[in-house]
């Protein structure tokens, strides 16, 4: 663990800066575009879904995705972004690893991408210092995506940390009486809802360095079918690429890795 010498810029602006950032991992994605995805720590499959595509998305088109390393949205997106090019805020200090559950993701991220924490070793969360973690998760990023929120969650806090920050707002589309706080967002005017992934990641990253699809396959592929469909069209195909690891099957889904 270091502690970095000079505030990145998006927090030195902040009306009340973090007096120190510790450190874990590869302080070069600080340079690098950001996007903050955060939401609910209980995403419905939906969610889940659009989540793992955004991100990997975003990640592919050399966007480092920034998120908090709760369960839930948080993980999809560092995972979904590559350990690599994801920054993770933590509510806690950098010797804890909190939560349990995501210990290999976090431990992954702090060896190949980037942990940061304002807490002094030996601090463990609270309620407050998660409030902190996600306002540093909102100053880092260049637009924040809030993939799911209940009304009074903390991801509602970040929402109007962004705010009073200036920084744009993203939504998912979601169904009536279902993430009850982005539709509020939209609503009252306050965010944009992404309807096409592939329009928003090309808009977001001015068409640079996306990486094209492959084949109709990967078309195919990329849009979550059953396993079953996807055998009944390609076949071989399918089986060659869960063999070379293109490909993982969850609960019956196809998701490209």
């Amino acid at each position: 663990m270091k502690t970095l010498h000079t505030l990145p810029n998006e927090l030195s602006d902040l009306k009340n800066p973090p007096k120190q950032l510790f450190y874990k991992g590869n302080v070069k994605l600080l340079a690098k575009k950001k996007i903050a995805i955060v939401g609910s720590r209980r995403p419905y499959s939906y969610t889940k879904n659009i989540v793992y595509e955004l991100s990997k998305k975003l990640s592919n088109a050399d966007i480092c995705i920034v998120s908090g390393a709760a369960m839930g949205v948080d993980a999809i997106a560092h995972s979904s972004a590559g350990v690599n090019n994801t920054i993770a805020v933590m509510g806690n200090a950098l010797d804890i690893v909190y939560p349990k559950i995501n210990n290999n993701l976090i431990k992954n991220i702090e060896t190949k991408g980037l942990a940061l924490s304002q807490f002094e070793p030996g601090f463990r969360a609270t309620p407050w210092s998660f409030v902190l973690r996600n306002k540093i998760v909102v100053a880092l990023a260049d637009a924040v995506i809030i993939a799911q929120a209940d009304i009074n969650s903390g991801s509602m806090r970040s929402a109007e940390f962004a705010l009073e920050q200036n920084k744009e707002i993203f939504v998912l589309p979601h169904r009536l009486g279902e993430s009850l706080g982005t539709n509020k967002l939209l609503h009252d005017k306050k965010a944009n809802v992404i309807y096409d992934i592939d329009e928003f990641v090309a808009k977001i990253s001015n068409n640079i360095n996306t990486k094209p699809i492959k084949d109709k396959f990967w078309e195919f592929c990329s849009n979550f079918p059953k396993y079953q469909e996807a055998i009944k069209i390609y076949k071989d195909r399918v089986f060659e690429a869960e063999l070379n690891g293109e490909i993982t099957v969850e609960n019956g889904i196809i998701r490209v890795c």
